[in-house]
């Protein structure tokens, strides 16, 4: 059951995908939250922040990439008070070129896989707005409502930032020399992180298949189809 102050706190959805954003507000509605709105565009959405005044606003952070961040903390800077639920298909932050430090102040983050949970999503926008009031920091929280300190536990833990990084330029189409200018090192430093990267995930070397295409495979595994 949600709790009280989820169903009753006003919530703006902001997503750029028409399906995910009408199945979320139908279903949230369904269940008593009190969905106060609902937009596609960052420009429309700021005006309806203002004509609106939402208690919360959940948001995909992969919305219009960087510019969701961007949005919130405008939003924020409106309403110091203000609720903010990111949802992310990605468990690691880094993979989206994000640091926790660059996510708003008693932010939930939640992974997508569990946004169909709506008790999740109740907590989520309960504890947004708690968090933000007694000055905690952002938090993830996982589809048993269980909120975390740090990111969760995976696979991508193992991972430096380097790999991270050389993932992200990989996955966007970068060669291998085109990396080493990017981050002033030679093209054999990037060669042994690409490498490196694959042993992470368990891919093995095989002639028959492209790594370069199964790395990028893998990397929209985590993070979620690229948006249009």
């Amino acid at each position: 059951m949600l709790t009280r102050q989820a169903s009753t706190a006003r919530v703006l959805l902001v997503n750029d995908d028409s399906f995910e954003l009408a199945t979320m507000a139908a279903s949230l509605r369904l269940h008593s939250v009190n969905v106060v709105g609902e937009v596609q565009d960052k420009f429309v959405a700021e005006n309806l922040f203002r004509s609106l005044e939402p208690e919360a606003v959940l948001i995909d952070l992969q919305f219009a990439g960087e510019e969701a961040l961007a949005l919130v903390n405008k939003f924020r800077k409106i309403n110091p008070a203000l609720g903010i639920v990111l949802m992310t298909a990605c468990p690691d932050l880094r993979l989206l070129g994000l640091s926790e430090e660059q996510i708003p102040a008693g932010s939930q983050v939640i992974l997508k896989k569990s946004v169909a949970d709506l008790i999740v999503v109740g907590h989520a926008i309960t504890n947004s707005i708690k968090a933000v009031s007694e000055k905690k920091k952002m938090s993830w929280i996982d589809s048993h409502g269980s909120l975390h300190e740090n990111a969760f536990q995976s696979v991508l833990t193992n991972f430096t930032d380097i790999q991270i990084e050389t993932f992200r330029l990989l996955a966007r189409g970068l060669s291998n020399s085109e990396i080493a200018k990017v981050r002033f090192v030679s093209e054999k430093s990037v060669e042994q992180i690409v490498a490196r990267i694959a042993q992470h995930l368990g891919i093995t070397p095989d002639r028959s298949r492209n790594l370069r295409v199964v790395l990028t495979g893998e990397y929209f595994k985590w993070i979620g189809s690229p948006r249009h």
